[in-house]
This record gives C-alpha cells, sequence and structure tokens, in this order.
C-alpha cells in the first residue's frame, strides 16, 4: 500500500504518503474519536467504530462501535476537513480500492463525508494531485454511495467536470465508480 491515493479517500492517505499526525501535532485520542464522529450524522456516529490508521497502513480502534459503521477522523496532512465513516459494505470497497483490488459485486454500501472532503481528481481514482487533463473537483458535505449495480449510477450525470451541488457519478467507467450525493 505504498501508492499515491486520492483526494477524495486522503483521510485513508496515511497509507500511502507517509504522512503522520505530527505533521500538525499529534491529536488527542478524544480529538480523533471527536473529528470522527463529525463524518456523519449523530446517530450514526455515537455507536460507531472509530479507527485511527497510521503511516504503516495500521490500524487502531479508538473505541469499539456496535452498529456496523466505521468512521475515521480527519487526516491533518490534508489542507481541509475530511473525516469519514462507512457502513461494513463501503469498509469492504474501500478495502478493495486500496488494495488496488475489484471492488466487491452485489455489496451496496453508504459512506459519509458531512465535513465535506479535500478536493479530487473526478477521473482518476489515483491521482494525488490535480494535472491538465484529471479534472480535479472541489466537493464540500456529501454522502456516497459505492458498490452499486452500474445500471444505478447510469440514472446520474457522469460529466469529467460535474456540478457538485447536485447528484454525479466520480470515478465513471473505472471498477470504483461511485455515487457524490451533496447535503448542503
Amino acid at each position: 500500500m505504498n501508492a499515491s491515493y486520492p483526494a477524495a479517500m486522503l483521510t485513508l492517505a496515511l497509507l500511502a504518503t507517509g504522512a503522520t499526525a505530527a505533521d500538525k501535532g499529534t491529536p488527542s485520542d478524544q480529538e480523533l474519536i471527536a473529528s470522527a464522529m463529525r463524518a456523519a450524522p449523530p446517530g450514526v456516529a455515537k455507536d460507531a467504530t472509530i479507527v485511527a490508521v497510521d503511516a504503516q497502513g495500521k490500524m487502531r480502534t479508538l473505541r469499539q462501535g456496535k452498529n456496523g459503521f466505521t468512521c475515521l477522523p480527519d487526516n491533518p496532512a490534508t489542507p481541509g476537513p475530511d473525516p469519514m465513516c462507512m457502513d461494513k459494505n463501503a469498509w469492504e470497497w474501500v478495502t478493495a480500492y486500496m488494495g488496488h483490488k475489484p471492488p466487491p459485486k452485489g455489496k451496496v454500501g453508504l459512506m459519509y463525508m458531512l465535513e465535506g472532503g479535500t478536493d479530487a481528481s473526478n477521473t482518476d481514482p489515483y491521482a494525488s494531485g490535480p494535472t491538465t487533463g484529471n479534472h480535479w473537483i472541489r466537493t464540500g458535505a456529501h454522502v456516497m454511495v459505492v458498490g452499486a449495480d452500474p445500471a444505478f449510477y447510469d440514472n446520474y450525470p457522469k460529466n469529467v467536470d460535474p456540478d457538485t451541488s447536485a447528484p454525479y457519478v466520480m470515478w465513471a467507467g473505472t471498477p470504483y465508480e461511485h455515487l457524490m450525493a451533496p447535503v448542503k
């Protein structure tokens, strides 16, 4: 897991970049938990498992949950807030993505990024920064639907330069295409 990962998943970028919490000071476990809980609605976050990922990709459970959701705190190495929270199926999807493996079939997942997300390429799942042609976009608070049948995504715009104030498909035509739905 030493490849660069896109900004859309920068909460997990510690796996790829070697960045650590020390880049902006080391937050306490309570600060990490509070950050992770801001990713999802309070009713989801209060019972979610909270994990932190170190620069070597090792996960540490900060709080065990009981509702099947896993939340990760903001990555302090990124420019904006990007905590995320996902259900079990979305966690499997993200794990496949991080490992450059096909996502599991028939497992629709839901992810929350209610604090927003750091900017990302809309076309290249593994872009680590803006380049000519990778259609870098800015995202605000949103939810994501991952792992759906490709026909589901055909119901939404797949423009390379989408209107991010309305639902659209990110990474269209790749195994990692997913629905981005703004919430604010």
